[in-house]
């Protein structure tokens, strides 16, 4: 559990006049979300949504690349925050800054600069040719986008994590007799544990929400690279505006499961020590 916060008590007209700041701050947060999820939920429409062909469609699509992009983001990520978190060598800094670019770049950067690697006319497009595959416009396009703008959060999330371990008790379990990988997969990942969960909460998430650099990357396919948040675009600019709002408050209540199982499953430490939450 987190531990509580200290709180100081304010009075007179500073203190009335810091908390009203401070609710209509939380109130202009707040209530575009509340209203959204509110409109879906009491005019029927997020029912009609669900049992919509177009929805249905984004939604598994969606649900699919992220469960992929996911994986890969873990079965490369670790490792190089392993190294981020444990090794010394010269460049680490400008490692650490490449890892975290996509956090900051616009989506739609993100998107160009992914087209102008995997592109038909990108650096790989070659050796891409040679096996047969495209990427551009593809559901394989739509996984690189959500690996891409998503795997630094898990990345600096299991990096702290890794690195907050007690080197002394890897040490004892050496001392044991046992071996890199038994250690690793025994001692340092269940302790670093709670960072590599909130990090993955928080990559599926961004992931899902992806839009910018798949619309640019991967297009706006039905049934091959239309994830929710494009029919979100799509129903909206074809003004079908009730099946836009159903659509978004899927993943309105998607990413409020996400954060809500961060604090629930005791993974908010993690999160605040990298001011996500």
């Amino acid at each position: 559990m987190d531990e509580p916060i200290p709180t100081t008590r304010a009075g007179g007209w500073g203190g009335a006049a810091v908390g009203a700041l401070a609710a209509a701050f939380a109130l202009l947060l707040g209530l575009p979300v509340v209203a959204l999820v509110v409109r879906a939920l009491f005019d029927g429409s997020l029912g009609v949504a669900l049992g919509s062909p177009v929805v249905g469609e984004a939604l598994w699509l969606s649900l699919v690349t992220t469960a992929v992009s996911l994986g890969i983001t873990v079965a490369l990520g670790l490792p190089l925050a392993f190294v981020l978190a444990r090794r010394r060598f010269r460049g680490k800094g400008l490692l650490e800054a490449v890892v975290n670019m996509p956090i900051v770049l616009p989506p739609s950067v993100a998107g160009l600069a992914l087209l102008l690697v995997f592109g038909r006319n990108g650096l790989l497009s070659g050796p891409f040719e040679v096996i047969g595959i495209s990427v551009p416009f593809t559901t394989l396009a739509v996984i690189l986008a959500q690996v891409f703008v998503s795997a630094p959060f898990f990345v600096r999330s299991a990096r702290t994590g890794i690195a907050g371990v007690d080197r002394d008790l890897e040490d004892a379990a050496r001392v044991d007799g046992a071996s890199e990988a038994t250690l690793f997969r025994s001692v340092t990942l269940p302790l670093a544990g709670a960072s590599l969960a909130a990090g993955l909460v928080m990559a599926w998430a961004r992931a899902l929400g992806e839009f910018g650099a798949t619309i640019m990357f991967a297009g706006n396919v039905a049934g091959r690279t239309q994830t929710l948040p494009l029919v979100v675009y799509s129903e909206f600019g074809g003004g079908d505006l009730d099946q836009s709002v159903a659509a978004a408050a899927i993943l309105v209540l998607a990413a409020f499961g996400v954060l809500a199982a961060v604090r629930l499953f005791g993974w908010g430490r993690a999160l605040d020590a990298r001011g996500v939450s």
